[in-house]
């Protein structure tokens, strides 16, 4: 393609940017951040030279560019941070507030905890429960094998409920169908 990117590729690009924000959002654990990567991404996208025609390796394709962008915006930050420390500089953490129901509580709850996992284990649950990837599409895009991406969700899947399940959130109530026997 010349590195000019088609129409086609366009909107086939902008047809996973929501996928790649929550792929991002779940790797980068900001808003910021991930938007950012998708933004990274995209353009990188729409420069590549070749961009595959298969739809399958397209995708994989976009969320390898992602997570190599996630990469690179890591050994940035760590340059930058080392020279900041070295100035004696500290960037003090922002406070959010949130306010809402048991459900919104709930969710930021499995938010905070899956932050809380190692980054092997959130982008799993990320690429498999929230992107959607098949198993096997999650093994060639991380460059495992299937067995590995299904014991590590496996795994990762039983630390966020244990994770979740020790948090000072109570279970909410759920109706439940009486048995009439």
């Amino acid at each position: 393609m010349g590195g000019t990117a088609t129409v086609a590729t366009r909107t086939r690009i902008s047809n996973y940017l929501p996928r790649l924000f929550g792929y991002a959002l779940s790797l980068a654990g900001d808003r910021h951040q991930a938007e950012d990567l998708v933004q990274d991404c995209a353009l990188r996208a729409l420069s590549a030279r070749n961009v595959p025609t298969d739809e399958a390796a397209f995708r994989a394709w976009l969320f390898r560019i992602l997570r190599n962008a996630f990469f690179d915006q890591i050994r940035r930050r760590r340059t930058r941070d080392a020279h900041a420390e070295a100035e004696g500089e500290k960037n003090p953490p922002g406070a959010e507030f949130w306010q809402g129901d048991e459900r919104f509580i709930t969710a930021l709850t499995v938010k905070m905890e899956m932050t809380k996992l190692p980054r092997p284990q959130r982008e799993i649950i990320a690429l498999i429960d929230i992107v959607g990837l098949s198993y096997a599409e999650a093994a060639a895009l991380l460059d495992i094998p299937v067995g590995t991406v299904m014991s590590r969700i496996s795994r990762a899947r039983r630390a966020l409920l244990d994770a979740v399940g020790a948090s000072n959130v109570h279970e909410l109530p759920v109706k439940r169908k009486r048995n009439n026997n």
